[in-house]
């Protein structure tokens, strides 16, 4: 239970912990100044959020999304959202793949080769079906937060920083329900396909709790971070490089690396989700259907990288709270059926 709790928790950072993220651009943009408070709110609702989430997918046994979209919205709704999810999972995996693409660059790799490259990758995973994925996140993103938390640690303790939480400056609280909405449509893509390989709810407990603890902690440390070199921060694409400034250059390639694995493992999600939605309609191997949605989205990523981040986010966030309301209501308007 425990160990499958984890495995869980583990697909969870995996989803959540994407190029945006880790790069700490994603964080900058909702967080920043006097977010202490909202960091918090958005580590209790995230808990929420994918424990609600993982319960319907284990009540309804759910191999994709819309059932459980079903649960949450109703029947009318749910077929408006099938289609946004459909939408959202296809373009932010173009984004990734652009993104795979565009990171390569940095080692002389042209831009389309590096492309084709990541897209191989992206295939070749689903020939171990969900195992494989399940594998992926165990070992990567215990690397990733490890260097993650490494990083920020040592960049505030070197810099004698408090974290300290005023509560009479916490205007930015808000930002806890943006943010969080933002994520949630890929949540749901990943979980809802997992519906039955979850055994208990007590596998669920551990995987909300652990992965909202975890993110809680890594997202006030990396904000505090942030905040410290806010004068300056205008000047990076990814702020997570401010703060390697002056860092051993093995450990520079090292966090370029793991931001490179965690562009892969957001994208790895979205196929994932995208696969099992279409896989009970078209009867084809796993790996088949990631290949065919994989070859749709390459021409796309012709569009660049942060064009696509710019135009697709923000209209994801505000587009997702209506979503993100219904699942924190869930368990309260569900009781009175």
């Amino acid at each position: 239970m425990i160990r499958s709790g984890f495995k869980w928790m583990f697909l969870i950072l995996g989803t959540i912990i994407g190029a945006g993220y880790a790069s700490g651009r994603e964080l900058w943009e909702f967080f920043g100044f006097e977010s202490g408070l909202a960091i918090c709110i958005f580590t209790v609702i995230f808990i929420v959020a994918c424990y609600v989430i993982m319960k319907i997918s284990y009540e309804e046994q759910s191999e994709h999304f819309f059932p459980v979209i079903e649960r949450l919205v109703g029947t009318k709704l749910s077929y408006v959202y099938d289609v946004l999810i459909v939408v959202y999972l296809f373009t932010t995996t173009v984004v990734m793949i652009a993104g795979g693409g565009a990171t390569l660059e940095a080692y002389n790799i042209p831009y389309w080769a590096g492309i084709i490259f990541f897209s191989v990758l992206l295939v070749l995973l689903f020939f171990s079906n969900i195992n494989g994925i399940i594998r992926l996140n165990v070992v990567i993103i215990p690397l990733l937060i490890t260097g993650l938390l490494y990083v920020l640690f040592s960049y505030s303790v070197s810099n004698n920083h408090s974290w300290l939480l005023d509560l009479k400056q916490q205007y930015n609280w808000p930002s806890a329900f943006t943010f969080t909405s933002l994520n949630i449509l890929p949540l749901i893509a990943v979980l809802a396909a997992i519906g039955k390989e979850i055994k208990g709810l007590k596998e669920a407990k551990i995987a909300s709790v652990g992965s909202g603890v975890v993110l809680g902690v890594i997202s006030f440390v990396y904000n505090e971070a942030l905040i410290q070199i806010s004068d300056y921060i205008g000047e990076y694409e990814i702020p997570l490089f401010a703060v390697l400034k002056g860092s051993p250059f093995s450990l520079f390639i090292f966090m370029s690396f793991m931001l490179w694995v965690a562009i892969y493992t957001t994208a790895v999600s979205g196929v994932f989700g995208l696969a099992s939605r279409f896989k009970q309609q078209i009867k084809i191997p796993l790996w088949l259907m990631a290949f065919i949605l994989v070859l749709l989205m390459i021409p796309f990523t012709k569009f660049g990288f942060s064009n696509l981040v710019a135009i697709l986010y923000p209209l994801y966030g505000l587009i997702n709270l209506y979503l993100l309301m219904s699942i924190l209501l869930f368990p309260i308007t569900n009781r009175y059926k």
